[in-house]
C-alpha cells in the first residue's frame, strides 16, 4: 500500500514535472476551494509560460518579454504570481523570481500563498526534494535549500543585491494610480531603470507583465510605444479583452471566443452590462477591453471631424492659442494650435458654426527657442490673428506669459486664465466637435493630434487637448473691445 501511493505520487509529480497546466490543475485545490472554470485561456497562458520558462531552464536566450493584458477574476495572479515558482522549482530548484504588483500587501498575499503551496502535503508528496529553509522562510522573501528563491516586492521599491532568472510583475499599477502622471511615471521608471538591472542574465531572463490597460502609457503602452522604435527591443504582447468587440492579439485567438465572449462562464454581457452602468464605458474598455480608448473614442470621437484639403477663405475670426511646456524636455510639449470660427447662412434658417483646425504647433525647447518659434509662428501667421497665452497659476506663469507679450509686441495679444481641470475645460469643445461642428485641414500633425484626442484623458500628453480647449472657449467667447488688447 505504502509502495503504491509512492509510486502514484511520483507518477503526478513527474506529469507536472512535465506540463505547467497539468500542475496548475492538479494544485489549483491547495490554495482555492472553489473548482474554476477551466476556460481556454487557462492552459493558452500556461502553454505560453512553460514556453518562456523552458529556455530559462536550458540557459537559452530569450525570445522576448510578455506582456499580458486581461479582465480581471480571470485567475492571471494564480497562474503568475502563485503557482509559476513553485512549478519551476520542481524543474530548477535553483530558480530565482522577482515577483511585484502595485502594493506591499497583495505581493505579501501572493507570496504567502505560494509559500502554503510548497510546504503542502500535497506538494510534499510529489516533491519531497524541494524544501524551504527554516532560516528564510518569510513571506516577503523564501528560500529552498538548493538556493531557489521567491522575493516579494512592489512598484518603486529598491531590489538591491538580488538577482533572478525571471521577473514577474502582476498589476504594476491600480486605476487610481493610472490617473496619475506621477505615479504613472513611477511605474514606467521602475520598469524601465530599476528591473532590468536585477537579472540574472540579461540575455536570458525574461520579463512577464500581466496587467489590465489603465491609460495610453501605462507599462504596457510605454513599452510597446519604446519596442516600435526599437526592433532589437522583444516584446510580445497577448491582449485577452473580454469581448470580440475589441482587439484580440494573437489574432487568431478569436476563434476560441464563445458567442463573442472570451469567458462566458465568468465575464458574460450581464456582467459587462453591469460594469458599463456602474463604473462607466472608460472602464469597461480599459479594464475589460484592454483598450484605453471607449468604444469610438470617448471625449473626441474620431469619426466626428472631417478633415479637408482646402482652407476656406471665409472666417469670421482666427486665434492661435498657446500652452507653455514650463520646462525643456520635461515631459510636457508646448502646443500652438491655429482655430478659425466659419458661419454659413446660405439656404440655413439658422446660422452654422463650423471651427477648423488649420494648424497644430507642436514642440519641446528651452525657454529662449519656444520663444523664437512662437514669434516665428506669430509672423507667419499675420496681424489678424488673434493670439491667446496660457497662463499657469503662481509668480513663474504671470512671468513667463509677460516674456512672451513682450516678444509679441505689434501682435495681438491676450493672457488666458484657465478654470477647473482638464476634463471639466474640454467639454464645451468635445460637445461640438462630437456633433459634427469641426474641420481640420490634412496635414503631418494629424495623426499625433487625434491619437491625444481620442485617448483623453488617458492620454500620454494632454497639452494639445489643452491648446483645443483653450482656444475653442477664447473663439466663442465675447469679445471685450474697450481696452481689450
Amino acid at each position: 500500500m505504502v509502495a503504491a501511493t509512492l509510486d502514484y505520487h511520483k507518477t503526478i509529480g513527474n506529469l507536472c514535472r512535465k506540463s505547467f497546466y497539468h500542475f496548475v490543475k492538479h494544485f489549483w485545490g491547495t490554495i482555492i476551494e472553489e473548482e474554476p472554470e477551466w476556460n481556454w485561456h487557462i492552459k493558452y497562458l500556461c502553454d505560453e509560460i512553460q514556453k518562456m520558462l523552458e529556455r530559462v531552464f536550458n540557459n537559452e536566450e530569450k525570445e522576448y518579454d510578455l506582456f499580458v493584458n486581461i479582465s480581471p477574476g480571470e485567475t492571471k495572479s494564480t497562474i503568475f504570481s502563485i503557482l509559476l515558482t513553485p512549478w519551476a522549482w520542481t524543474r530548477m530548484p535553483s530558480f530565482r523570481s522577482i515577483n511585484g504588483s502595485y502594493a506591499d500587501d497583495l505581493s505579501l498575499e501572493m507570496s504567502r500563498k505560494a509559500r502554503d503551496v510548497i510546504q503542502s502535503e500535497k506538494y510534499q508528496s510529489c516533491f519531497p526534494e524541494v524544501r524551504i529553509r527554516s532560516d528564510m522562510n518569510t513571506k516577503s522573501n523564501f528560500v529552498n535549500t538548493r538556493g531557489g528563491q521567491r522575493i516579494a516586492t512592489s512598484t518603486g521599491a529598491g531590489i538591491t543585491g538580488k538577482h533572478a532568472h525571471v521577473i514577474i510583475i502582476d498589476d504594476p499599477l491600480n486605476p487610481k494610480q493610472a490617473a496619475s502622471d506621477i505615479e504613472l511615471e513611477k511605474a514606467n521608471s521602475w520598469m524601465t531603470e530599476t528591473l532590468p538591472s536585477r537579472k540574472v542574465n540579461k540575455a536570458v531572463t525574461p520579463m512577464m507583465v500581466i496587467m489590465q490597460r489603465l491609460h495610453q502609457n501605462d507599462p504596457t503602452g510605454n513599452r510597446l510605444k519604446k519596442a516600435e522604435k526599437n526592433p532589437d527591443d522583444r516584446v510580445k504582447n497577448i491582449r485577452l479583452p473580454a469581448t470580440t468587440e475589441y482587439t484580440i492579439k494573437p489574432s487568431y485567438l478569436k476563434k476560441f471566443y464563445k458567442d463573442g465572449l472570451m469567458n462566458p462562464a465568468r465575464t458574460n454581457r450581464k456582467v459587462l452590462a453591469e460594469v458599463k452602468a456602474t463604473s462607466g464605458e472608460a472602464v469597461l474598455a480599459c479594464q475589460y477591453g484592454q483598450d484605453p480608448r471607449p468604444r469610438g473614442g470617448g471625449m473626441f470621437r474620431r469619426d466626428r471631424v472631417k478633415i479637408e484639403r482646402v482652407v476656406p477663405n471665409n472666417f469670421k475670426r482666427v486665434i492661435r492659442y498657446w500652452d507653455k511646456a514650463g520646462t525643456f524636455d520635461g515631459g510636457c510639449y508646448t502646443v500652438g494650435l491655429k482655430i478659425g470660427l466659419q458661419v454659413l447662412t446660405k439656404g440655413l434658417t439658422n446660422p452654422l458654426k463650423l471651427f477648423w483646425i488649420l494648424d497644430v504647433v507642436r514642440f519641446q525647447e528651452a525657454a529662449f527657442e519656444r520663444e523664437r518659434i512662437i514669434l516665428t509662428t506669430a509672423q507667419s501667421d499675420g496681424i489678424d490673428v488673434e493670439i491667446f497665452l496660457e497662463e499657469e497659476g503662481g509668480s513663474g506663469g504671470k512671468e513667463s506669459v509677460q516674456n512672451s507679450i513682450n516678444n509679441l509686441a505689434g501682435f495681438k495679444v491676450r493672457r488666458d486664465k484657465p478654470v477647473g481641470d482638464k476634463e471639466v475645460r474640454a467639454d464645451p469643445a468635445s460637445v461640438q466637435w462630437n456633433n459634427y461642428c469641426f474641420r481640420m485641414i490634412e496635414a503631418h500633425w494629424n495623426q499625433d493630434f487625434l491619437d491625444e484626442l481620442e485617448y483623453f484623458p488617458r492620454s500620454t500628453y494632454k497639452d494639445q487637448v489643452d491648446a483645443l480647449s483653450g482656444g475653442f472657449a477664447a473663439l466663442t467667447a465675447p469679445r471685450l473691445r474697450l481696452g481689450a488688447w
